[in-house]
């Protein structure tokens, strides 16, 4: 092992630095080691030096686990300025570039990449991993893979299996928002030693905290009087739906503030418009959902506020992170109304796949035999189950062993020739001239783009789908055409546990996992309110969720200046009227497929999206989000009694 002076040297030549943050040396002294370890680090204390400086001192490549391309693409740009070799796998790059990629990986000329979770079901990835095996796995965002956590992402849950079937000797699991039940499942799952997990404080004492109470008439108002204030710039303020951010910036702009909404309804080049105005310092306030600060680094932000609820304590703690990384003074305001429980509590309800959906789906892919290959998005729109909840029961019934993940490919290509057609064949045998006429002319023409399904092109020639998709290949890296693939589908083997359990008894195990976790969720809230309601010093008590103690109150929050609330404002209970009830059997009368379940009827009216419903463009009716102020619970019973 290297030693401090050793490790300093290095951390000043590669980055510039001239010490560690707290906590940052020993957890790469442990991964110089050659043990695995865990770092709880708060948002912006510098958790990515701890895998970034083991990579440039160690021999062979690392790997970096993100799920956001923004912050892979910042981070692999900061270190290539920096000479340090780093590269990125993405959905944005070429096939060009990602050919590239892939062959660095096997010829060890790189030290960084950076994948998301999902590119470990690519088994062209994996086979060259297994060519050249890296020294070190860095996971961020690591509480995805807890089932405890508040954002469980299924593919994160299979990254503990792959490690050790990869035997990669380091392990890094990076998270800024795990309890004490989170870190410890987190350990579990890669075989952390609880000596190796590093803890630093979430105490940022430069942020005080405030929870004003407020009814939703007031809180517009309010939020315009709190952002008057210029030492309040610049500032985020989190939203929960898209056409709030829309609405709350509306506002500020026309009362003289410089605003910009954010959310992931926008397009592309307008979110990243807003994102770009806001760092530059060209936009004072963004208004945002939770689509917005992942892997933002402005260091300036002097106030958050929360002018809907956050979803759990653990949102709230990395929202608030995003204040005041200069180290100067900033304020976290959360404007507390219980108006918005309702669309929250209906978001987690209305997220619960009913049982019929469930065992549709587990009929479906238990019954197709020993191997078989699925489109998830295909499936989601089926069975009306979201992709993600879909991707969650597949992640399931992988981890109990019913189902193996064996590789996914592309079921079509679209093909953009790069000379023209008859010069690209002419260039060949006799034999593959005719191959590739005949390929070429079992695709679909459209103006300037063939669009070529390869297994029915296959059944069409009397030819394998390996042959079709090596000539396409060759020709691409020939530079004689560009292909973009479509039709994402994933191959899955069916093993022997599978046969000692019905589908039916499947689906009911995974209907009580959804509808545990939609009692921990519904809980989490109930911690929000909790938090925003009780006495005594809020830091303390925020800090005490994640299972550290201060020895004393912070005297700067909300709650040491003496502001408590026993409740949080409301409105009237919205209830269902005689108009609601004609509309619904209105609806009714349509007929759409997509709202044929009471429980998909429910969403719909309580503005809830769902794989049908987008698929039938039923979210441009009149009735969607109807009944979006009452309890989902609520509609349910009435649909259940009334239909």
């Amino acid at each position: 092992m290297k030693c401090t002076q050793e490790l300093e040297g290095a951390l000043k030549t590669h980055f510039g630095h001239v010490g560690f943050r707290e906590g940052q040396q020993r957890v790469i002294e442990i991964l110089l080691e050659g043990r695995h370890a865990l770092a709880i680090f708060p948002t912006g204390a510098g958790k990515s030096l701890c895998y970034q400086l083991p990579a440039v001192l160690l021999d062979g490549l690392t790997i970096v686990v993100s799920p956001l391309i923004a912050l892979m693409k910042d981070q692999v740009d900061a270190l290539q300025k920096r000479g340090i070799a780093a590269a990125r796998l993405d959905s944005t790059l070429t096939a060009d570039g990602t050919a590239e990629v892939l062959d660095s990986i096997v010829s060890g000329s790189l030290k960084l990449l950076y994948v998301a979770p999902e590119r470990f079901g690519s088994e062209a990835f994996l086979a060259r991993l297994r060519k050249n095996p890296p020294a070190l796995l860095a996971i961020d965002e690591a509480h995805c893979i807890s089932e405890w956590g508040h954002n469980f992402r299924p593919d994160y849950l299979r990254l503990a299996a792959l490690a050790k079937k990869l035997r990669i000797p380091r392990v890094l699991a990076l998270t800024a928002t795990a309890t004490p039940a989170v870190a410890e499942e987190i350990r579990k799952g890669f075989g952390i030693l609880k000596k190796d997990c590093t803890i630093t404080s979430f105490h940022r004492r430069n942020l005080s905290i405030h929870v004003t109470p407020v009814s939703s008439i007031k809180r517009l108002d309010l939020l315009v009087e709190l952002l008057a204030d210029t030492t309040r710039h610049p500032s985020i303020v989190y939203v929960t739906l898209q056409h709030t951010a829309e609405q709350v910036a509306a506002r500020l702009k026309s009362s003289g503030l410089s605003a910009r909404a954010y959310h992931a309804g926008m397009a592309d080049e307008v979110r990243a418009s807003a994102q770009d105005d806001f760092m530059h310092g060209r936009c004072d306030t963004i208004v945002a959902t939770i689509a917005f600060g992942m892997g933002i680094d402005k260091a300036d932000i002097r106030s958050v506020i929360h002018y809907n609820l956050p979803k759990t304590l653990e949102n709230y703690q990395q929202e608030i992170g995003r204040a005041g990384r200069d180290g100067k003074p900033s304020r976290c305001e959360m404007l507390a109304c219980a108006d918005d429980l309702t669309v929250l509590r209906n978001f987690i309800l209305g997220d619960t796949p009913d049982e019929p959906s469930l065992r549709r789906l587990i009929d479906h892919l238990l019954r197709q035999g020993e191997e078989f290959d699925i489109s998830r998005y295909d499936l989601s729109r089926t069975t009306d189950i979201r992709q993600l909840v879909l991707e969650t029961v597949i992640a399931h019934l992988e981890k109990e062993r019913l189902l193996e993940p064996a590789g996914m490919f592309h079921s079509r290509f679209q093909i953009a020739f790069r000379h023209p057609e008859e010069r690209v064949i002419a260039g060949h045998t006799p034999a593959r001239q005719r191959l590739l006429k005949s390929l070429f002319d079992s695709a679909k023409r459209g103006t300037r783009l063939l669009t070529l399904d390869v297994d029915q092109s296959a059944t069409t020639l009397g030819e394998s789908r390996d042959r079709i998709v090596k000539a396409l290949r060759y020709l691409e890296e020939s530079g004689d055409i560009e292909l973009k693939p479509a039709g994402l589908r994933h191959r899955f083997r069916l093993l022997p546990a599978a046969k000692d359990r019905t589908p039916h008894q499947v689906a009911t195990w995974l209907f009580g996992i959804f509808t545990n976790r939609e009692a921990r969720d519904l809980g989490r809230l109930d911690g929000i309110v909790s938090f925003a309601t009780g006495s005594g010093c809020l830091t303390t008590r925020l800090l005490a969720y994640f299972g550290e103690s201060m020895d004393a109150p912070c005297a700067h929050c909300g709650g040491c200046d003496g502001a408590s609330a026993d409740s949080l404002p409301a409105s009237p209970v919205t209830e269902i009227t005689t108009e609601h009830i004609a509309a619904i059997h209105s609806l009714r009368e349509e007929g759409h497929a997509a709202l044929r379940s009471k429980r998909a009827l429910a969403r719909f009216l309580c503005g809830i999206t769902s794989p049908a419903t987008t698929r039938d463009r039923l979210t441009r009716h009149d009735a969607f989000g109807m009944l979006e102020s009452v309890p989902f619970a609520k509609v349910l019973d009435h649909l259940e009694a009334s239909l």
